[in-house]
Parts: structure tokens; sequence; C-alpha cells
């Protein structure tokens, strides 16, 4: 993918570089503030190795989820699980806790006001992530990249290493079925991407942002069903999940933006193209209908939960996601022939 920035006056760069600082340096003392909230479950970070790679995720009752997630990215190469538990009810936190290679924290303080997450998240890292490569990533959120079936994602870490690259992109790829959403039954450890087993091979828009030199991107099947009628209120698909994680660096925006503002320069804005992934999305199971109530209930999500308002007010309909243009997944490759992920100079 290549866009063009423009080039704005001195000054007007010079300016924008003082605020992202001024910013950054007041996320980092949030994260400071709301690491208080933190409770610690079980603490195994002393059995981390030089080099080790990590994963940051926040979940809420979320126990279905976990068995496959676990094994998805201990088979990719995850040594090191790190969880900031809001509060679940449904033994998610006791299941997390017994994995030997996780560590967990909880927390009853409000998700909205850690900034759904993002400050509990960079506490962690920032206290233990310091020079390793970090993968940031949801549950329901599986990362798909070149070459996933052969190579561990340590080998793209050291060729990212090799290539001075600091971050790499994947969009978000929400996946779905053929069937109504409620019809989706998942079973605890099952892949869910054989029942999820389409996506949208285009209808995506890339919006380029001088302010933070990201690319946000907008699409897929949430924007054509829930918000067809105001697609600009569509859910942002870029995401920078993961990053070589340096003390000093904060997430702004989920994973769609970080600081520094260099970190977000993961498409090559000057001819070709750099390696790219994406992120599986298991959003859409028959639990979806029931989880969309409870967090519409809580009140907890971005723009007065203007998206769970939208998956609320559709999912009465009892609709399905699939159109006769839905494309069924077949692998990496298929993404790369198709402009969704790049080999970039890996090879």
């Amino acid at each position: 993918m290549r866009w063009d920035m423009g080039r704005p006056a001195p000054d007007m760069k010079l300016r924008n570089s003082l605020d992202l600082r001024f910013k950054r340096l007041g996320w980092q003392v949030r994260a400071v503030r709301k690491g208080r909230e933190l409770t610690r479950v079980v603490d195994r970070t002393a059995t981390i190795k030089p080099g080790a790679l990590l994963s940051f995720s926040t979940v809420r009752n979320e126990a279905q989820r976990m068995p496959y997630f676990f094994q998805y990215y201990r088979d990719l190469g995850i040594d090191h699980f790190f969880f900031a538990d809001n509060d679940s009810d449904d033994g998610t936190r006791e299941y997390l806790a017994e994995q030997p290679d996780a560590s967990v924290w909880t927390t009853k303080a409000s998700y909205k006001r850690s900034k759904f997450g993002i400050d509990w998240l960079n506490y962690l890292k920032t206290r233990y992530a310091d020079g390793h490569w970090v993968l940031v990533v949801e549950v329901a959120e599986y990362l798909v990249y070149p070459y996933c079936d052969t190579r561990p994602l340590r080998a793209l870490t050291d060729w990212l290493d090799a290539n001075n690259r600091r971050s790499m992109a994947a969009m978000l790829l929400d996946m779905y079925s053929r069937h109504p959403i409620e019809d989706n039954v998942y079973t605890a450890g099952d892949d869910p991407f054989e029942t999820l087993n389409y996506y949208d091979s285009g209808n995506y828009v890339f919006d380029p942002n001088w302010a933070y030199g990201n690319l946000w991107i907008q699409g897929g099947p949430r924007q054509r069903v829930f918000f067809a009628d105001r697609p600009d209120h569509g859910p942002a698909l870029n995401k920078i999940p993961l990053i070589r994680w340096k003390r000093g660096q904060v997430y702004i925006s989920s994973t769609h933006t970080i600081l520094p503002r260099g970190l977000n320069r993961v498409y090559d804005q000057w001819g070709g193209e750099l390696t790219s992934g994406v992120l599986l999305h298991a959003k859409f199971l028959a639990t979806f209908a029931d989880k969309a109530a409870e967090e519409l209930k809580r009140g907890q999500h971005y723009a007065a939960s203007r998206e769970y308002k939208a998956y609320e007010a559709r999912l009465k309909e009892a609709q399905g996601l699939w159109t006769p243009n839905s494309t069924p997944y077949r692998g990496w490759r298929q993404l790369d022939d198709l402009g969704l992920i790049s080999t970039g100079g890996w090879l």
C-alpha cells in the first residue's frame, strides 16, 4: 500500500512534534497512575528469559475463548502471556491463573476510564516488556503473517530486527459464516475459523493521518451491515499489534495508534511495500448477541457504546454477514494475492 501524506511546513512539523512529545508524556503518567488499579493475581515474570516473545491482552468473561487462544499463540511461539482482567465472573481469571506461562492482574475499575484498557496494558508493558518484542491483541484476534504456516513468530521478529523495523501492521479482518450469527455455535478449544470461514476481500477505505503518520482503515462486513447508513462510524481496522517495546512508548488508541510517531509508519508511502499481516477476528460466534447486550448495559465502550447500539439494532433481525460476494478463507497466500497482507522483502 502507498499514499502521499504531503509535505507540511517546517514550523508545523516542529509544533506537531512538540505536541506529540507532551501527549506521550501525559500518557506515560496516566499509565503509572492507572497501574495502581491493578491487583496481582499471579506473577510469573521471574521466569521470562531475555529475548522472550510476550503477548498482552485485556479480558473480561472470555473463558470459552481461552483454550484455543493459548494453543494458537503458543504454537506461533509466544513465550509468556500478560493479562489485565476486568472483573471477570465466568472463571476466566481462574483459568488464566492456572496457565504456567501467564501472569495475571485484575481490577474492578472502569474499563472506559482506563481508555478501554490501554492504560493498564501500557503500565504492564512499561514495567515488564522493555527490550522485548510484544504482541498486543484482544483474545478474539489471531495474527496471520506471511509464511506463518512454516515460520514461527521469532523468525519474523528476527527479520524485522535485521532490517531495523520496530513495528508491523496487521489489518483486522472480520470473519463470519454463511449462517445467521446466532447459529455459529462454538465449543471451547475448537478452531473458530472452521465455522467463521468467510471474509470481505474488498470494500475497504484507506485514509492517511498526517498528525500521527498512520493509515486509518475502515470497511468490511461490520461497516457494510451495521453501519450502512453511517459508514464513517464504522470501526477502525488498522492495527499495529507487533512492537519491539522500549520504555517510554505508549499506545494511545487501542492498537491503532502508538507514540513515538515513527512506530506508526508501517506502510511505505514512498513506494514499495513493507511486511504486514492481518488479525483474523473471531467476533461473530453465537455468544455475540449476549456479549453485545452485556457490554451495552455496562456502557464502557467508545463513543457512548455507539458500536454496540448498532449491533443490538441489527441483531434483532437475525441477520448474517454473508453475501454472494463473500470470499472463503484459504490461508495467508490468498490474502497476499488479494493485497490484504504483504511479504515485503521477507522471502
